[in-house]
């Protein structure tokens, strides 16, 4: 069967859901535990962010304004498993400044802002790469924008969507061109995709029983 760009990039997610049902991600008890995890997660397992929130929370510290007041060494030795946790200790730190600074510590009056000056925004915040700005204003935010991840373009490069050498802007271009702007949809869209490529889309692929293995362009 023949398919346009938009109606295979349509037809994946339904099979990606069909398959997986929905994820309800991201896991977290709140808005700025979310933005904490987006920091953590660079570079390391998920499993491994869970054991330095964990950490957080048993220390009492998981809000803008403790974590602000602690001293880098501490805030370290807390998010240790998380892997880099000096560097990462020195960007959460930012993140939560900026916070404070801007929006009084509370993740609802960044909601306020347009998608596009959030981003402008974290993006000039050291260490804070697209990626990590863009599931900060989807997961924590709520706003319709599409993250982009290594996992993403392993399985659309794979599939023919895209090329092997691409930018991550042009790869969110082809989500944001070609699906309606849904917070719900790119949020579950961006978690399915995280899904079959951890279970399938290996860098190694585990093709048997893949729920895109018959669509074109499919690696064997």
């Amino acid at each position: 069967m023949e398919y346009s760009k938009k109606e295979l990039i349509l037809h994946i997610y339904d099979l990606l859901l069909k398959k997986f049902g929905h994820r309800d991600w991201w896991p977290a008890d709140s808005p700025f535990e979310v933005i904490v995890g987006a920091i953590l997660t660079q570079n390391t397992a998920w499993t491994n962010v869970e054991k330095a929130i964990s950490n957080l929370k048993r220390a009492n510290v998981l809000s803008p304004v403790k974590i602000q007041a602690l001293t880098l060494p501490e805030l370290a030795m807390l998010i240790k498993p998380s892997g880099f946790y000096n560097q990462k200790a020195k960007r959460l730190k930012e993140v939560v400044g900026y916070l404070i600074d801007h929006y009084n510590g509370l993740v609802d009056n960044m909601r306020g802002k347009d998608s596009q000056t959030l981003r402008e925004e974290l993006l000039s915040i050291k260490g804070v790469g697209k990626e990590t700005a863009d599931s900060i204003i989807l997961y924590a935010c709520s706003k319709p924008v599409f993250v982009v991840d290594s996992y993403t373009h392993r399985v659309f490069f794979r599939h023919g969507l895209i090329e092997e050498q691409v930018e991550y802007d042009e790869i969110q271009e082809m989500f944001m061109d070609n699906l309606n702007h849904e917070y719900k949809m790119f949020n579950e869209y961006h978690a399915l995709i995280v899904e079959v490529a951890k279970n399938f889309c290996r860098t190694k692929p585990l093709c048997e029983g893949c729920p895109l293995s018959e669509l074109p362009g499919h690696i064997v």
